[in-house]
């Protein structure tokens, strides 16, 4: 395990080529920090143009929370790929469960989200991370993901 960055703003195509979501649902748009085995600090840009804007809710449009966990699934996975990078390509990580998830305030377009993830536990090839989703100082959702390379 390193303590040193490894990566500061990874642009969507490297995390194209991390990880296997493609358009509509890709929910993170670029990587701010990250230090593998240790933490991840992901940003995404939510604008009117999302596609489940359309229907949720025409008139008052709020990001869905279950959209929330999936970016920071994204960013976990990141932050996994990174860590194990023989992994990429060969091996998906797949989202294994989730625990302790809390919305706190609505997420609106115009909103940039900080997803903050951290290495909880790794055993067995599972993985545990706390994450965070901010709007600015904010702190919008939270939850504990586990996920594990299948």
């Amino acid at each position: 395990m390193t303590n040193a960055l490894i990566a500061e703003n990874i642009d969507i195509v490297e995390i194209l080529r991390l990880l296997p979501h493609r358009y509509p649902f890709i929910l993170i748009d670029r990587v701010l920090s990250l230090v593998p085995d240790q933490e991840v600090v992901v940003l995404k840009n939510v604008t009117i143009n999302e596609p489940f804007f359309q229907g949720h809710f025409p008139e008052k449009p709020v990001m869905p929370g279950v959209l929330m966990l999936e970016g920071m699934a994204q960013a976990g996975g990141v932050l996994a790929y990174c860590s194990e990078p023989e992994n990429i390509g060969l091996k998906l990580l797949y989202f294994a469960g989730i625990d302790k998830a809390r919305f706190r305030s609505p997420v609106q377009p115009g909103d940039q989200l900080i997803y903050k993830l951290q290495l909880l536990k790794k055993k067995r090839g599972m993985w545990k991370m706390g994450g965070e989703a901010y709007v600015g100082e904010k702190l919008v959702a939270e939850a504990e993901l586990l996920a594990s390379f299948g």
